[in-house]
C-alpha cells in the first residue's frame, strides 16, 4: 500500500466479563478495535503518548461533573441540548475569526430556544478536538493511484499524495495546541462579555444582511433588551449577575483515536476517578460502539458525560446491555443517545429504542443528529444534506418523543458560522448548481449561519408544541 500505512488494526475480542471488571486507561487494547490508523513507527508514537501525558488538563474534571448536572436537568426534561460545530476541524483552517463565528451562530440558536421554549439551553460545541474521522474504505483511487484514506488532520494530511498520508503521531501534538488555544479563545468568549446579554444585537453576522431569519432574529433581541431594560430599572444589573454576561460552553468530540485519549486521561485529585481531559463530552460513533468494543471499553470508565450514536442498525437489547456497560449506576447525565436514522427511517426505527429504554428506567438525554443519516450525492457530484431532510428528521424525531411521553432533549449538528454554501434548500435557498460557490468543508457538508439560525426558530416551534402537549395531559 503507497505511503506503507494500514488503516484499522484489531485487538482481540475479550471474553464476556463483569462490568466490574477492572479498568485501566489501556485496558481498551484487550479489546476489539476498529477505525485505528496503523502508525508505521511503534516507538514515535509511544514518544509521542509519553509527551502527551505530560501535558496539562485542556479541561478538568470538575467542569465536566458541572455538564452532567445540567445534562441530568435535560434528562428530567427540564432543558435542551444544543451540540453543534464542525464536521472535522482542520489545522489549515485555524484561524480566530472561524472560532468565534461558529461560537456566535451557537449563542444566536440558544438564545432563540430559551427565550421561545423558556427553558435552559446547555451549549456543546464539536470544538477543540473533532480532529479524527471514520472513513468508509481504507484507501481512496483518484485516476490509476490508490492511497491510505484521509482519517482527519490529526492522523494524516488531506492532500492527495503519498507523503502527506502516512500516519503520523506528531500531529496529536499538533491537534493538543489547537484544541488549547482555541479553548482558549471560546473561554474568553463565554466569560469575558462577548456573552453579555447587552450583546444579543450584536451577535448577527455580516452576510446574513437583512434575511427574513436575521429579521426574526433582531425582533427577538429587542425584546431581550426591553426585558434587560425592565430588570435593570428593577435594580438587575447584567454587569452584577454573572448568569447574563457570562454562559456556560463546553467542548466536544468522537472518542475515536484511543491512543489520544489515553493519553490525555487523568485521575482527579478530588474524587479519585479517571476523566478524558481532552473534551468535557465524549461519544462514541455508530461505527465503534459495537458490544466488546475498544471504544466502549474505554469510554465506561471515565467519568465525563458521554453520548453514544444509535442508528437503523441498533436493536433494543444490544443497546440495553451497552448502558449497563457503559452506565451500571444509572447516573443521570451520564448518557446521551444520539440518534441518527435518516428521514424516512427515524420514525420508524426510534420507538422500539425509546420504548425499550424508558422501561429500563434509564435516565438517558435524547437528542437527535439529523445530519449523518441524510448524506446525499447532488447532480453536481457534491456531497450534500438537503435543509428539508434535515428538517424532516427532527420532525419525525419529536413525533415519536411526544407519542412516547418523552422528552426530545437535544439535537446534535455539523454547522459553521462561516457563509457556506454545503447543504441544499433552507430559506437561503442554496440550489444544487450553487454548492461549488463555497463548498469548504474537509468532510462532510455542514448548515452555513443562516441556515442554523433557521433551524433554531423550526426548533423553538418543536419545544412549544411538546410543552403545549404536556400542559394538556397535565391538566
Amino acid at each position: 500500500m503507497p505511503g506503507g500505512s494500514a488503516y484499522m488494526r484489531a485487538f482481540p475480542q475479550g471474553l464476556e466479563r463483569d462490568v466490574a471488571e477492572t479498568w485501566t486507561p489501556d485496558s481498551w487494547k484487550k479489546r476489539e478495535a476498529k477505525h485505528l490508523p496503523l502508525y508505521e513507527d511503534a516507538a514515535e508514537l509511544a514518544r509521542t503518548e509519553a509527551v502527551l501525558a505530560n501535558f496539562p488538563p485542556l479541561v478538568f474534571a470538575g467542569e465536566a461533573r458541572e455538564l452532567k448536572t445540567q445534562l441530568a436537568d435535560v434528562a428530567a426534561g427540564h432543558g435542551f441540548l444544543l451540540q453543534g460545530g464542525d464536521c472535522a476541524e482542520s489545522f489549515a483552517e485555524f484561524h480566530a475569526n472561524n472560532i468565534r463565528d461558529t461560537f456566535r451562530v451557537l449563542l444566536q440558536m440558544a438564545v432563540v430556544l430559551t427565550f421561545a421554549s423558556k427553558r435552559p439551553v446547555v451549549k456543546v460545541g464539536r470544538m477543540a478536538g473533532q480532529f479524527a474521522k471514520p472513513r468508509s474504505a481504507a484507501t481512496e483511487t483518484q485516476g490509476d493511484v490508490t492511497l491510505p484514506s484521509y482519517l482527519g488532520d490529526i492522523v494524516n494530511g488531506i492532500e492527495f499524495d503519498a507523503e502527506a498520508r502516512v500516519n503520523d503521531p506528531q500531529r496529536m501534538i499538533r491537534a493538543y495546541s489547537q484544541s488549547a488555544a482555541t479553548l482558549n479563545l471560546l473561554r474568553a468568549f463565554a466569560n469575558g462579555g462577548y456573552a453579555n446579554l447587552r450583546q444579543v444585537h450584536k451577535w448577527t453576522l455580516d452576510f446574513m444582511g437583512r434575511s427574513a431569519w436575521a429579521e426574526k432574529f433582531k425582533d427577538v433581541a429587542d425584546r431581550i433588551g426591553e426585558a434587560l431594560d425592565f430588570m435593570e430599572a428593577c435594580g438587575i444589573d447584567p454587569e452584577t449577575v454573572p448568569q447574563l454576561k457570562s454562559t456556560s460552553f463546553y467542548t466536544s468530540h468522537e472518542a475515536l483515536l484511543l491512543p489520544y485519549e489515553q493519553a490525555m486521561t487523568r485521575q482527579d485529585s478530588l474524587t479519585g476517578k479517571w476523566y478524558d481531559t481532552s473534551a468535557h463530552f465524549l461519544w462514541i460513533g455508530d461505527r465503534t460502539r459495537f458490544e466488546g468494543s475498544a471504544h466502549v471499553e474505554y469510554l465506561r470508565g471515565v467519568g465525563n458525560p458521554i453520548g453514544m450514536k444509535c442508528g437503523p442498525s441498533l436493536e433494543p437489547d444490544a443497546l440495553l446491555r451497552l448502558l449497563d456497560t457503559l452506565d451500571p449506576g444509572r447516573e443521570p447525565g451520564r448518557i446521551t443517545l444520539i440518534s441518527r436514522f435518516g428521514h424516512d427511517k427515524v420514525e420508524a426505527g426510534l420507538p422500539k429504542l425509546v420504548r425499550a429504554v424508558k422501561a429500563e428506567g434509564h435516565p438517558v438525554v435524547w437528542s437527535c443528529d439529523p445530519m449523518h443519516g441524510n448524506v446525499i450525492k447532488s447532480d453536481s457530484g457534491y456531497k450534500t444534506r438537503p435543509f428539508d431532510r434535515i428538517l424532516g428528521e427532527v420532525r419525525g424525531f419529536f413525533a415519536v418523543h411526544r407519542a412516547e411521553g418523552t422528552h426530545a432533549g437535544g439535537i446534535h449538528v455539523e454547522m459553521t458560522g462561516q457563509d457556506v454554501t454545503e447543504c441544499t434548500g433552507g430559506a437561503v435557498a442554496i440550489t444544487d448548481a450553487g454548492l461549488a460557490d463555497r463548498y469548504h468543508t474537509h468532510c462532510d457538508p455542514r448548515l452555513n449561519a443562516a441556515q442554523s439560525l433557521e433551524l433554531a426558530f423550526l426548533l423553538a416551534e418543536m419545544l412549544n408544541l411538546e410543552a403545549g402537549e404536556r400542559h394538556k395531559h397535565a391538566a
